[in-house]
């Protein structure tokens, strides 16, 4: 069982390898909304606790510390709504350029879903990455600007091929990958979903 207990964040954001970590779309708060993250060696990563089940519309991602790593904020246009991302804590008073901005794309086909992820957004030059969804096959492809994948989330399997659950997933992140950002836009995957 993983502990609980603060520590400090070992490695860098960025990812070296591959790796490997197993969400768990619940939160460690009795009666709250979230999900949590671990690493391959059972360790909490990233955890998203909301203690307002009927609130969505701001949502924190946090380091095993509790430290807010992003602000997940849904905003609502005249046509649609999309959500943005802003690094650390952001209050009204004190909130800058979003780090990102996802809103759903033009359908692809029947049973599979497209997100547009508008990334740089503080820039001159913003580039996009793209969250692909297939609802049948349950998985989640985050490729980036060049079509290349950079995140994959796919139900876990145990080690004989079960599935565990429709609540706990794998995701495999390339090497040289903000995490934190990945896990943002997952986070927000999912809230677009009503999974958390």
């Amino acid at each position: 069982m993983a502990k609980v207990h603060p520590q400090a964040l070992h490695g860098p954001t960025f990812t070296s390898k591959q790796e490997t970590f197993t969400i768990w779309m619940k939160s460690l708060v009795l009666n709250g909304k979230g999900c949590t993250v671990f690493d391959s060696d059972g360790q909490i990563v990233y955890r998203v606790d909301n203690y307002n089940n009927k609130r969505r519309d701001e949502v924190y991602l946090m380091d095993r510390k509790g430290n807010v790593l992003f602000t997940i904020l849904r905003k609502q246009s005249k046509l649609s709504s999309f959500w943005e991302g802003y690094r650390c804590r952001a209050s009204k008073e004190n909130r800058k350029e979003p780090s990102f901005r996802v809103k759903k794309a033009f359908r692809i086909c029947k049973g599979t879903s497209a997100y547009q992820v508008v990334l740089g957004l503080d820039k001159s030059q913003p580039y996009c990455h793209k969250i692909q969804s297939s609802t049948c096959k349950s998985f989640c492809n985050i490729s980036d600007q060049f079509g290349g994948m950079v995140a994959e989330l796919k139900r876990k399997k145990s080690t004989c091929g079960v599935d565990l659950g429709e609540d706990v997933l794998t995701m495999v992140v390339e090497p040289n990958i903000d995490l934190s950002l990945i896990m943002g836009l997952v986070v927000t995957y999912s809230l677009i979903n009503c999974k958390i």
